[in-house]
């Protein structure tokens, strides 16, 4: 894989940090990796974005970004309020695959959800990955809901002939409930696609070596990791259970 397109069930669950895992096991591998952020937004010029975060967690070589608008909104009302362009697809197809001219893995990392517009005409990050021919790594969270989601954006990307890579969650709790403990089981069922990884939660804060040093932990072999599904499932299983049970 030379473009992988990194996607969520929804906003602030964690795939920024799932991106920036995926490329320091990359880079630990001998990789050079480009991370390629559409449309940023919620942030002022000067602030760093999320493209740039993954670069200083991972050591990925090149960080990119193809708009910036100032609210924290979906890329398309974000640009219009801001009387901005909007990134079309064909642009961010068009970056990416020059971005795999010089790097050995380019990752894509989407705003929100699959499905959230990018333009007036309702391209969505699905219209990239389409365009490229490239996979969707699903990043979701842990807990109560997740099923649902996971399986509607599973079943958006099928209905497009998109191939889903895996799903990973993006934040697993230190002390997770029941719920985030079966849907361990579930999540593959509901994805129709393997679960490939788990990155704890407040990854994100750690130093830069202290990540790249525990990043393969988190991932699945595919993914450059050494992660075990099945393993990190029956651990999940022998903790304590929930209180009063």
């Amino acid at each position: 894989m030379s473009i992988v397109v990194v996607s969520g069930t929804g906003t602030e669950i964690g795939k920024t940090v799932v991106t920036a895992a995926v490329a320091a096991a990359a880079v630990a591998a001998g990789r050079t990796v480009a991370v390629l952020k559409p449309a940023q937004t919620g942030l002022a010029p000067a602030e760093r974005g999320d493209a740039d975060e993954v670069v200083r967690l991972s050591g990925a070589k090149t960080a990119a970004e193809l708009a910036r608008y100032p609210e924290p909104l979906a890329p398309d009302t974000a640009a219009r309020r801001a009387g901005m362009a909007p990134v079309g697809p064909e642009r961010v197809a068009e970056a990416a695959r020059a971005l795999a001219e010089e790097h050995d893995l380019v990752l894509v990392e989407g705003a929100g959800g699959l499905l959230v517009r990018f333009d007036q005409d309702g391209h969505t990050l699905a219209d990239v990955a389409r365009l490229l021919g490239a996979p969707v790594l699903v990043v979701v969270p842990a807990g109560l809901g997740t099923l649902n989601s996971t399986a509607l954006t599973a079943e958006a990307l099928r209905a497009r002939g998109i191939e889903q890579l895996g799903v990973v969650v993006g934040s697993w709790p230190a002390a997770p409930d029941l719920a985030a403990r079966c849907n361990l089981a579930d999540l593959p069922e509901a994805a129709g696609a393997p679960l490939l990884g788990a990155v704890p939660e407040g990854s994100g804060a750690l130093d830069p070596a202290a990540f790249r040093a525990a990043a393969g932990g988190w991932l699945a072999p595919v993914l450059g990791g050494t992660w075990d599904a099945d393993g990190f499932a029956d651990g999940a299983r022998a903790l304590p259970h929930e209180a009063g049970a």
